[in-house]
């Protein structure tokens, strides 16, 4: 008898993510790589603080984060719109709204690990229907820190979170104790991983002596989803607070 066949959209639903291996080309990652390295080039510095994260904020060779490209260049404008949101809507069962385009680099050696916690938690919406597309522009495996999930985690609601000390990362989940649980996905420069705003994910340290591990992060809303402006604004306002006065903006 042979199995039934999972959709992409059934696979998302049952366990909190998918894997979509080459979701972009080679050329096409290609173009991105440029279009990034032509964004820090000319945009970075007129960003303000909040979206712009260094691992050390004197040195610009660790740059961590970058928040909102979309707003900010036409190229990322149109491909946020293009194949991402054409996936987030197949995945969420509904039209979406691009929220974020986002740049991760978690340099070589001195990239940190990425706590475990819920999108969800930052976004702030009722219903959270809304998801993340990770595509990955470097081989991302175990030594630079590849993503982890825990599959269903999304199905159990959003859970406590607590303040953290990582730069990026403000809130992490209160006492994990669920890394035997989780999937390691190690992906290629053109691999997307699409996750739910309520699945627990987390990566690890980068400990390569080489490589670092660049990736872009598409968030979309589901048009269902109400966000709460007001509290949304006012944890936006404290968490730039904390930044200033850690020094680290």
């Amino acid at each position: 008898m042979k199995s039934k066949h999972i959709s992409l959209k059934d696979s998302f639903e049952r366990d909190g993510f998918v894997i979509l291996p080459g979701f972009f080309l080679s050329n096409e990652i290609k173009n991105i790589e440029h279009a990034v390295e032509n964004f820090i080039y000319e945009h970075i510095h007129k960003l303000p603080p909040q979206h712009v994260f260094y691992e050390d904020k004197n040195n610009e060779s660790t740059l961590k984060q970058i928040q909102h490209l979309h707003e900010h260049s036409e190229f990322f404008h149109d491909l946020i719109n293009d194949k991402p949101r054409e996936l987030a809507a197949k995945l969420l069962g509904e039209e979406v709204e691009p929220k974020n385009l986002q740049y991760f680099n978690k340099t070589h050696r001195t990239g940190k690990a990425t706590p475990p916690h819920q999108d969800g938690y930052y976004f702030m919406l009722k219903p959270c229907n809304a998801l993340t597309i990770w595509l990955a522009l470097d081989v991302s495996d175990e030594e630079n820190g590849c993503v982890r999930y825990l599959p269903k985690s999304h199905t159990h609601g959003l859970r406590p979170h607590a303040q953290t000390q990582v730069l990026g990362f403000s809130q992490c989940i209160d006492n994990y104790d669920s890394e035997t649980d989780e999937v390691s996905c190690p992906a290629l420069p053109g691999d997307a991983l699409a996750h739910h705003a309520l699945t627990i994910h987390r990566a690890k340290e980068n400990i390569s002596p080489t490589r670092n591990r660049r990736a872009l992060g598409f968030v979309f809303y589901g048009l269902s989803a109400n966000e709460d402006k007001q509290a949304h604004e006012s944890y936006q306002r404290k968490l730039r607070s904390e930044l200033v006065e850690s020094g680290r903006i």
